[in-house]
């Protein structure tokens, strides 16, 4: 039975004893009051919801057993353990734990007020709130592609308040004038140049790294600091302090000498690619994932197609206009752009097959969070339910 478990929850849930790899759609109302029971290590029982197991479009009608934060057993009429809370879901429908591919817990307002203006346990409080609101609308997973999340990874290891597992790439490796390049002065004291600390650098946002032995160096840092994959910073952006849309950051010199790193230290490293031509260097350098990827083009998918490369895209973040996703001044003509490569970028991605990653990229103010579980809706349009 601890198989089948395993197979109903796609990941081994052993971090936290409150939820132990349920994303319930329907069962969320139910779960608060377990959440603030003292005993969290208590069984839990659920009847009577129509199971989806991940990998068949069927629904199985099954009781599911969870005991010592993970699924011990699935079936009809299992035996009630001492102790345990029974839940009663009759009618809904129960899932295994949601994986968002790609998002910035920390990230709950703009860069410009978290870096630079507002004290930084404003953004360790917003994140531990975002943190408990997704956990509640079912995302036990996350693999956050940059910012500080190391610190908030602890506290909900520990147990101490509520969030999903956390697999954080921390530092974004950004060159300068690059995507991860959030100064918003065009006149300022570089850094590099007179010694001055560099705010993103001493909050965990950034390192702005130039040249193969920076770069390296960089790499070494942020897997020092408990990097599960390493984020590159490798194109222009939509909300950069100074990168138009079109640019392509680093060299393919600079890009290997991250993959590397990454290979040495047993990881891999994703890259932000907007540009067909930085899709390019990150597969010839080696990179595993591709983020967003609006402009490659087919050829630069057929290779990924034969490189086993992940396209990490996102559908929603590019369908709901510049206003809903919090665009404002100079990013708006930028998103639009980008909207439109987005959707040719969609269709091409689903003709030649490649493998999605499931992620939202839903950053900026805490309220827009909801929109996370509306990118199974904005899939519909490529890709069946299942």
């Amino acid at each position: 039975m601890q198989q089948s478990a395993e197979t109903l929850t796609s990941t081994c849930i052993d971090r936290r004893k409150f939820l132990s790899g349920l994303g319930a759609a329907g069962l969320m109302a139910t779960l608060p009051s377990y959440l603030l029971a003292e005993d969290k290590a208590a069984p839990i029982l659920i009847r009577g919801a129509s199971v989806f197991d991940g990998v068949s479009s069927k629904l199985v009608d099954a009781e599911v057993l969870i005991e010592e934060g993970m699924i011990s057993g699935m079936g009809q009429r299992l035996a009630v353990p001492q102790g345990a809370t029974v839940i009663d879901a009759e009618g809904r429908t129960l899932i295994p734990g949601l994986t968002d591919a790609h998002t910035h817990i920390m990230c709950n307002d703009t860069f410009e007020k978290l870096i630079y203006s507002a004290p930084h346990e404003y953004a360790g409080v917003m994140a531990a709130e975002g943190a408990r609101r997704m956990l509640l609308r079912g995302f036990t997973t996350i693999r956050d592609v940059g910012g500080p999340a190391f610190g908030l990874k602890s506290a909900i290891d520990a147990g101490v308040i509520a969030g999903p597992r956390i697999l954080p790439s921390g530092y974004f490796l950004s060159q300068t004038a690059g995507h991860g390049d959030f100064e918003p002065r065009l006149y300022y004291l570089s850094p590099h140049f007179t010694g001055q600390l560099d705010p993103a650098y001493l909050r965990g946002w950034t390192i702005i790294a130039d040249g193969v032995p920076e770069v390296r160096k960089a790499a070494r840092e942020a897997l020092r600091y408990g990097a599960t994959q390493l984020k590159i910073m490798g194109s222009g952006s939509i909300t950069g302090a100074h990168d138009p849309l079109d640019a392509t950051e680093y060299t393919l010199e600079e890009l290997t000498a991250i993959v590397e790193e990454a290979r040495h230290w047993g990881t891999y490293a994703t890259i932000h690619a907007y540009t067909d031509e930085s899709s390019q260097n990150a597969i010839k350098a080696g990179v595993r994932s591709i983020e967003h990827g609006l402009f490659a083009s087919e050829k630069s998918m057929q290779l990924m197609k034969k490189n086993d490369i992940f396209f990490s895209t996102q559908f929603l973040s590019f369908t709901i206009g510049a206003e809903k996703a919090g665009m404002t001044g100079p990013a708006i003509p930028k998103y639009e752009e980008a909207q439109a490569g987005a959707t040719a970028g969609y269709e091409r991605a689903k003709k030649i097959g490649l493998k999605m990653a499931f992620g939202t990229d839903i950053l900026g103010s805490i309220e827009l969070g909801p929109y996370q579980s509306l990118e199974f809706t904005a899939r519909a349009a490529y890709y069946t339910p299942l």
